[in-house]
């Protein structure tokens, strides 16, 4: 297949006014200037002027976990039983026949990381899967685990605090997030001085768990609102060596200049949802400016909808807000592609019009910031899972 006559935006370079771009199987081959088109075999589809961008990333949502019109019985976010559950996995909850799969790619969303909710210091694993194809999740992982989900602030107070249980402070979440580390770490160590298996600890789900995290093959994604919250989740991150990224992140912008100086295990800040209104203290600065100014700080910076706090249809509206207030084009565009791809640590596979990337784009008929523009097509792996004529 091969897509001619298309405005392309790259997302890694700058847009071309009118190009190419052909998809071989389920991966793109090949992008390029209409001057440099040659025809071959295949399907041809004669984009006519329409912008043709990667499929949309969503760096944080509950889709198909938190899922709509089902209530209590759809809602499996957080397992207020215990407040540490890093053996838990969203991939095992994620429902894909939640209408809200048909949302996202009805606003040109291919891919998204869904995560445990935020009540427990210590959520469980996420994981990354495109939003249509085969109702075998399993058909659409593109990772998992993809990051470890921490949360510190109101919501794990909220959670335990209403039960007369720990954490009921943000001093007893942080606690329990390094109480388990440090058990994880002492895990690790004992597996490694363990000559046989007679001399290995006995299997610990928990603390297994959290090896890839030790290990840097996957990061923590750390919700967290309020400056002190984001600077606590950087000082445990950084006494364990961990690879981190903040979520949500609502009061970054008061603190973008120390975060601009720390070190490469500091991936960025997944901020978000800033299209909801301030129901709980700590969104008390909520700002569509705030992705612009950490931006302009040199921070990688991505944009999520949190849905269903957020629709999954929104997500690019809400780039454009961005943009409103501050945040260049480019930026944005990148916070709902490449910079989410790479805060997801999946930049390999999505976010980009790279060839050997997945097939996986989405065809608008107007510029991506204009209200009235639509999405008219969207491929996931090189097949039309979407069409508007």
């Amino acid at each position: 297949m091969v897509i001619i006559n298309a405005k392309l935006y790259p997302i890694d370079r700058d847009p071309i006014p009118c190009g190419f771009v052909r998809v071989e199987g389920e991966r793109i081959a090949e992008v390029g200037e209409m001057s440099a088109y040659r025809p071959g075999d295949g399907d041809v589809i004669d984009a006519a002027g329409a912008c043709l961008l990667p499929g949309f990333v969503d760096a944080h949502t509950h889709i198909g976990i938190w899922e709509e019109n089902l209530g209590l019985e759809g809602d499996d976010t957080n397992e207020s039983s215990d407040p540490a559950t890093p053996h838990l996995r969203a991939i095992d909850a994620i429902n894909t026949r939640d209408p809200a799969f048909r949302t996202a790619l009805e606003g040109g969303v291919t891919t998204v990381v869904v995560g445990p909710g935020s009540g427990n210091p210590i959520g469980g694993q996420c994981a990354a899967i495109k939003t249509g194809g085969s109702l075998w999740i399993d058909d659409r992982i593109v990772a998992a685990p993809l990051a470890m989900k921490m949360a510190l602030g109101e919501n794990p107070k909220r959670e335990y605090g209403d039960q007369d249980e720990t954490p009921m402070t943000r001093m007893a979440t942080a606690a329990i997030i390094r109480e388990n580390l440090q058990k994880a770490v002492e895990y690790r160590d004992k597996l490694a001085r363990a000559e046989d298996e007679d001399d290995e600890p006995d299997y610990d789900a928990k603390l297994d768990a959290l090896l890839p995290l030790l290990a840097g093959e996957i990061p923590a994604h750390i919700h967290a609102h309020r400056a002190d919250d984001i600077a606590t989740a950087v000082r445990i991150a950084e006494e364990f060596g961990l690879r981190y990224a903040i979520v949500h992140a609502t009061e970054a912008d008061l603190v973008a200049e120390p975060l601009s100086r720390l070190g490469d295990r500091f991936l960025g800040l997944i901020t978000g949802p800033l299209f909801s209104t301030r129901t709980k203290p700590e969104l008390s600065h909520l700002s569509f400016s705030a992705p612009g100014i950490l931006r302009r700080h040199g921070l990688e910076t991505a944009l999520c909808t949190d849905h269903q706090v957020v629709p999954e249809n929104y997500l690019l509206l809400c780039a454009a807000l961005a943009v409103k207030h501050g945040m260049t084009e480019a930026d944005a565009l990148s916070a709902v592609t490449l910079s989410a791809a790479k805060l997801s640590g999946i930049e390999s596979r999505v976010g980009s019009l790279t060839p050997g990337k997945d097939a996986d784009l989405v065809l608008l008929d107007g510029h991506p910031f204009d209200l009235f523009t639509n999405v008219t097509r969207v491929f996931i792996n090189g097949a039309c899972v979407y069409g508007k004529e």
